[in-house]
């Protein structure tokens, strides 16, 4: 087996690169803008590589790679599935498995500690790949910390330098990031991309899209031939803000953006269907009557009557950003506006209902990817 070093020319929809005593850990958020944030959520959230992939061409038959992940586990909650790993052969997906060992982060939702449980490397291995020259991607799982410790195949490895698809670029929450999908190419946002031929570099951060300035700013620096945002849901479910603020706040995000990316489509994407929040403030929370009986799931904790002193629903947000998009297109007619329900509606809730009443299971990410490709196919340049 011969040892590649693992650098940046072999990594997609990765921003930065952070050395660790184990090896490399991708980040999706640069050093500047965690740091203006100092958020535990934010910061277990952009090290989750949803989206992240190692890509290359090789003509070896067996690829090894080690990595050290961190699992998440909630107190009392059902136990989290084992991220996944997805092998693409020349764009189609080929293999999967997972990979042992790791460190267990524990987090007691009652309380908010949490504890951590170290674990050993371990190794994916994909054997039996057909001898020709061929392009490799290897998803890394969404939903958990991984850090890159090597790599091997019985072939010389090659980094892909040349990109032949336009760059997608998506900032949303925890659905955009990949919530109970069933693997790092089964989240929408990379269902889509690959039905619309484009390459993807996923922003979505879960419980983290907050409009903040810096996340803005990243997307304004981040090079990419077509762009979406998907805002609302996390700005209802943390109750950080009203509409007196919530309106600047869009356009301010949107003008920065705009800074980076003066021509190219930008589309904004309202938030899909959720019945807890389409009239009820935030905060949500977690249902602790559920949770003592084994199940997960979420509730919104305002007063719908709070509506008249300016706080947020879901439905108050499309409204304001369908508002502000048709006043921006007026002088921006690569600015676009897709209300969430055409993604996922009240009529897909009844067929494919939320398990934990926020978060879309596996079957409704297929369904969300699909039918957004048609919408991302019509902005490729």
């Amino acid at each position: 087996m011969i040892s590649t070093p693992i650098t940046a020319e072999l990594l997609r929809g990765a921003l930065e690169l952070e050395r660790t005593e184990n090896g490399l850990l991708p980040h999706r958020l640069p050093a500047w803008a965690r740091a203006q944030a100092a958020d535990p959520q934010l910061t277990m959230a952009e090290a989750q590589p949803s989206g992240v992939r190692l890509a290359f061409r090789t003509t070896a038959t067996v690829v090894e790679l080690d990595t050290l992940r961190t699992k998440r586990a909630y107190t009392g909650a059902p136990p989290r599935p084992d991220g996944v790993y997805d092998l693409l052969v020349d764009g189609q997906l080929t293999a999967q498995s997972g990979v042992p060992g790791g460190n267990v982060l524990t987090v007691d939702l009652r309380t908010g500690s949490a504890t951590r449980e170290p674990g050993p490397v371990g190794t994916v291995r994909f054997a039996r790949l057909p001898g020709h020259a061929k392009e490799l991607e290897i998803w890394l799982p969404h939903n958990e910390t991984t850090e890159l410790v090597a790599l091997r195949a019985d072939a010389p490895i090659e980094a892909i330098t040349e990109h032949t698809r336009p760059v997608w670029l998506h900032h949303g929450s925890s659905i955009s990031h990949g919530s109970d999908a069933a693997s790092p190419t089964a989240t929408w946002p990379a269902l889509a991309a690959s039905l619309a031929g484009a390459e993807l570099v996923n922003l979505g951060l879960a419980g983290s899209a907050m409009i903040d300035p810096f996340t803005a700013r990243t997307l304004r620096d981040t090079p990419a031939d077509l762009l979406s945002v998907k805002l609302g849901i996390n700005v209802v479910n943390g109750d950080l803000m009203r509409l007196r603020a919530f309106r600047p706040a869009v356009h301010g995000f949107l003008d920065t953006i705009r800074e980076g990316h003066p021509d190219a489509p930008l589309l904004v994407i309202s938030p899909l269907y959720c019945p807890i929040h389409e009239d009820t403030p935030g905060p949500g929370a977690f249902d602790f009557g559920a949770l003592s009986s084994g199940r997960l799931r979420f509730k919104a904790t305002g007063d719908p009557e709070d509506r008249a002193a300016g706080k947020l629903t879901l439905t108050v947000i499309r409204e304001e950003l369908d508002r502000i998009v048709r006043e921006r297109a007026a002088g921006d007619p690569n600015l676009h506006y897709l209300d969430g329900r055409e993604l996922y509606g009240e009529a897909d809730f009844a067929d494919l209902p939320l398990p934990d009443e926020l978060h879309p299971d596996a079957a409704t990410h297929r369904r969300i990817g699909e039918r957004f490709a048609k919408h991302l196919a019509e902005l490729v340049p």
